[in-house]
């Protein structure tokens, strides 16, 4: 099964890469069969069910609002996200969707988008339901979907839920787990980048290749800055207020600190902006996924603005290592976080973080796989319980401290020659099975851990 970067990192729209960006790439897709079938023009009405974890916390994921806007022809990479909530909010005032952009159907929000907190479908806790109907309320179209974590979609009819999106191109160096990866490596004698770009380059050039993961590369930068700018409190009911505006303002103005620790603050702050960002429904990378989507641009600017030598040839290098892990935890493990718990996202991207600085730092590939393991075994048994089902709390202060974990992971691994006890390999298996041992309330539901114990407010 053959995976990309580009799979991996994608650009997206807060809050959630599972609950926000896959529902609308699910819609979409829903819009887009129903003109490829004909049923467009005779669809007076179409509605979203939503079951599992998309039922329980997709208020406050935004589910409900990016099931219309997919519903509308727009997808998470190109929706301007200024006016998302606006467009959501006419559609339901005005009672009518344009499906696809061009075709009127009525609209009932209360009626036609139904979210079900205790039900589920079969194969995967983020599942979806979608049907169009005629005049005289006859089903023309009903498909399932489920979110599989990472803004990936899968059809419930094509793929029963599986963790990967089917793509059997076939790769010169094909690799299913990080023992094959370091065979291949050792092997050839290739850093664990070089697999990557090698079997990058079935897809494309190594010059359009090399423009993607930079464009991905501006976007986190970009995110970082808006991150930086915003002032105010984040939308939700939680009345967190972003902190990222007065720690860039402190830290810029300690020009002459000797703190030695001061990186760990500047790494703090990146973090702090991405996630903040993505809380407010902003422009995101997702790095495996969106409420993990600080990790890997926090610790890709600590290596641009900490690390001497730093260029973009290293940016593109850490960014194809991190893809490297990120492709073991999709194919072995999960990064939904609504199948195994948080783990399965920050943990994920604590490793893949973790993997591509120590790429950049000098690396072995024995070095790398060693940091990726730190970065996970660290994480395991992370549970996701976000209060008020919004992207908040515990998310944001847990990518801040995950980055900094990365970091450490990277520079652990390389005071060593490679080898440990504990392989990545054993590690993703614990973390699959730990995920599921886990109880489903501990699993993006919001009905467990601090979702309970803290009160809204």
């Amino acid at each position: 099964m053959a995976l990309s970067v580009l799979d991996l990192f994608s650009v997206g729209i807060g809050p959630s890469s599972s609950h926000t960006v896959g529902p609308m790439r699910a819609a979409k897709l829903f819009a887009d069969g129903l003109k490829g079938e004909g049923h467009l023009s005779y669809t007076t009405r179409v509605q979203a069910e939503l079951f599992g974890s998309l039922g329980a916390t997709g208020r406050g994921h935004g589910s409900d609002k990016a099931v219309v806007l997919g519903f509308k022809g727009l997808d998470p990479e190109t929706v301007d996200t200024t006016t998302a909530d606006d467009q959501v909010a006419a559609a339901a005032l005005d009672a009518e969707l344009w499906i696809g952009g061009d075709h009127r159907v009525d609209f009932n929000w209360d009626e036609d988008v139904v979210l079900h907190r205790r039900k589920s479908l079969p194969a995967h806790p983020n599942g979806m339901t979608f049907r169009a109907l005629d005049h005289s309320g006859a089903v023309l179209s009903e498909r399932s979907f489920y979110s599989i974590g990472g803004g990936f979609v899968v059809d419930g009819d094509a793929d029963a839920g599986g963790r990967i999106v089917a793509d059997s191109t076939v790769l010169p160096y094909p690799f299913s787990t990080a023992d094959e990866l370091l065979e291949i490596c050792q092997r050839e004698g290739m850093s664990i980048s070089d697999v990557m770009l090698a079997n990058e380059l079935v897809w494309r050039t190594e010059a359009e290749l090399r423009e993607k993961l930079l464009g991905l590369w501006a976007v986190m930068r970009e995110c970082v800055d808006n991150g930086c700018a915003a002032e105010g409190i984040l939308p939700g009911g939680l009345n967190v207020r972003r902190r990222a505006p007065s720690l860039f303002q402190t830290l810029t103005a300690d020009t002459g600190d000797t703190d030695p620790l001061r990186a760990m603050e500047w790494v703090n702050l990146f973090a702090l902006a991405v996630n903040e960002e993505n809380a407010a429904g902003g422009r995101i990378v997702t790095a495996p996924t969106n409420g993990a989507a600080g990790i890997v641009p926090a610790v890709l600017h600590y290596y641009v603005k900490f690390v001497p030598g730093a260029n973009d040839d290293g940016v593109v290098r850490f960014l194809l290592a991190a893809a490297a892990v990120g492709i073991l935890f999709k194919i072995n493990a999960s990064i939904s976080g609504a199948e195994v718990g948080c783990q399965g996202e920050v943990g994920s991207a604590c490793s893949m973080a973790a993997a591509g600085l120590c790429e950049v730092l000098g690396g072995t590939p024995a070095q790398v796989e060693n940091a990726a393991e730190v970065g996970i075994e660290h994480n395991l048994g992370l549970t996701c319980d976000p209060v008020g089902g919004l992207v908040q709390i515990p998310c944001i202060e847990r990518n801040a401290i995950a980055s900094v974990k990365a970091i450490n992971a990277a520079r652990l691994a390389l005071h060593g020659d490679g080898s440990h006890k504990v392989s990545l390999d054993k590690a993703i298996k614990t973390m699959r099975e730990t995920g599921a041992d886990m109880k489903t309330k501990y699993k993006e539901t919001s009905r467990g851990g601090l979702a309970v114990n803290v009160i809204e407010c």
